[in-house]
């Protein structure tokens, strides 16, 4: 028998951010992007409207932050799973979120698989919160040297053009702004993702989260 998928509302003020997540989150097989917001009145108002299964929300927005998005939540659509996404790494973060009833809590530079992780988890009945905030790693004098990147392997403009892939652009759209036609910024796409080792969209943007392309959405 066919599960049906995780219905999924995105809320967060960067709209590059956000159309990051939605194209990692609506390229798992389990799982369906059905509203967004940008604030946090109109995330309380979207989730009322699709009634989602889950519903990601930033703790930084305009209008009305996460908790007092999630405390509204709590009290008008009990049944939806609130997971908390943000900049912030300090515990009392977590506690505050989970105090007004969200189920989970993912910092921003995780991995794209570990908010695709969470959102599973919480979609479950269970409670998330990330391996960064509950495992943080041992503090040490030592400068540790950073493993090589294989972004390192790609050319200026091979770069420039998974990036603006990953955050969602068309194609036609990257060509007109690079002035550049169109077979060639398929034949950038192409080295690029095979310099990588990366078959599908989804991997690209997981991969862009992790070297922080989207980073300047994160601020």
């Amino acid at each position: 028998m066919e599960t049906s998928a995780v219905r999924v509302f995105l809320a967060d003020d960067h709209p590059i951010f956000r159309r990051g997540l939605r194209g990692l989150v609506d390229a798992q097989p389990d799982m369906q992007v059905v509203g967004e917001a940008d604030d946090g009145m109109a995330a309380v108002a979207g989730v009322i409207a699709t009634h989602p299964d889950v519903a990601v929300l930033d703790i930084s927005m305009p209008g009305m932050n996460g908790p007092q998005a999630a405390e509204e939540l709590r009290r008008q659509q009990p049944g939806v799973k609130v997971l908390a996404l943000s900049a912030h790494e300090d515990r009392g973060y977590v506690d505050q979120m989970l105090a007004v009833g969200a189920c989970g809590y993912v910092v921003k530079r995780a991995a794209g698989d570990e908010l695709v992780r969470a959102i599973r988890t919480v979609a479950a009945g269970h409670i998330f919160v990330d391996p960064v905030i509950t495992n943080p790693p041992e503090p040490t004098p030592i400068p540790r040297t950073p493993p090589p990147s294989r972004s390192g392997e790609l050319s200026e403009r091979e770069t420039e053009v998974l990036t603006r892939i990953a955050r969602g652009h068309a194609m036609k759209t990257i060509a007109s702004a690079l002035q550049v036609g169109l077979r060639t910024v398929e034949t950038y796409k192409a080295r690029g993702m095979e310099k990588l080792n990366i078959k599908t969209r989804a991997e690209l943007v997981r991969y862009a989260i992790e070297r922080g392309w989207l980073r300047d959405a994160l601020h």
